[in-house]
């Protein structure tokens, strides 16, 4: 079969289509068909070595932990899943999605596709979509409070953005004046465009007591401190990437990732499924699969990026 790997640590634009050996599911796992799957921001730090301290990886590194498709053969003990079932799965600890063929765990983060919903939108969902429940869940929001989101307009903002609005929050957010239009379509009241503004400086005037909670994936370590400045006295920073404890006018942290969202992959794939939630999807061919990763790893995306096959 053929997978999209990484021989070294390098540059996205090493990345190779490759013949590899076609796994054989064991007990408890399950052998997928792929039908699509989708990158991640943790595939390019893996990829280019930038996680290699927290994270190393073998090579060759098989790219993807995001994926829809059909159950080929599932391994001893499996029950809740038979040869040809139509799933959506987060494989980790399995990466190597982006491939025609990939091992999943039977589990919470292994769930059956809906007929409703195509395997493109649904290969999207699993990471982006638990990490995003994990951050609401942290933020604990409530009708009426307001929340600044940074990193709205990507995969984990723009599910966050609809959770949010769902609890009756106000949202702001940044992003690009181009994205001004698919923000407010999500729910949120107020963009910052923040290739022209200073973001804390903008939120503060739109909120000049502070927001209830900011909501930052993008900033890490020191960054945070200017991000933590647009709340209230006394509010909260929500990141899905790592920082202090706290930080100044009594303002606290919290510091989430997927694994806090792992038991809700069902529901979220069913409100989708179900049009309660939305997710743009850009789609790429598995042939152009390294084309895609570079197009993925540049400066700014919208939604997610899905490689079909």
């Amino acid at each position: 079969m053929k997978a999209l790997i990484a021989s070294s640590y390098g540059p996205v634009d090493q990345l190779t289509v490759t013949d590899v050996t076609k796994p054989v599911p064991e007990a408890g796992q399950v052998l997928i068909k792929v039908r699509a799957a989708s990158l991640n921001a943790l595939d390019i730090r893996l990829t280019t070595g930038e996680f290699r301290e927290q994270m190393p990886v073998e090579h060759p590194f098989h790219l993807g932990l995001d994926a829809a498709g059909t159950v080929e053969a599932v391994g001893e003990g499996v029950t809740r899943f038979k040869a040809g079932d139509e799933v959506v799965a987060f494989t980790y600890p399995f990466f190597g999605t982006v491939a025609e063929y990939a091992l999943a765990a039977e589990g919470p983060n292994l769930v059956h596709r809906p007929q409703s919903l195509s395997p493109e939108t649904a290969a999207a969902l699993p990471q982006v979509a638990m990490t995003a429940a994990a951050v609401h869940d942290a933020a604990q929001l409530k009708s009426g409070q307001s929340a600044l989101v940074i990193g709205a307009a990507g995969g984990v903002g723009s599910f966050l953005v609809q959770l949010a609005t769902r609890s009756g929050a106000q949202v702001l957010a940044t992003g690009k004046p181009e994205d001004e239009a698919y923000l407010r379509g999500l729910g949120v009241v107020e963009v910052i465009d923040y290739t022209s503004k200073d973001v804390t400086e903008e939120a503060r005037r739109l909120h000049p007591d502070g927001v209830d909670v900011v909501i930052d994936m993008i900033n890490a370590g020191p960054g945070l401190a200017a991000t933590a400045a647009a709340a209230k006295p006394g509010g909260l920073l929500v990141s899905t990437l790592g920082g202090a404890p706290a930080f100044e006018r009594g303002v606290t942290a919290a510091y989430v990732g997927v694994e806090q969202g792992v038991g809700q992959l069902e529901s979220l794939v069913r409100s989708v499924a179900e049009r309660q939630l939305d997710v743009h999807v850009d789609t790429f061919p598995f042939a152009r699969a390294v084309e895609a990763a570079q197009q993925f790893a540049g400066p700014h995306s919208r939604g997610k990026l899905v490689i079909t096959f």
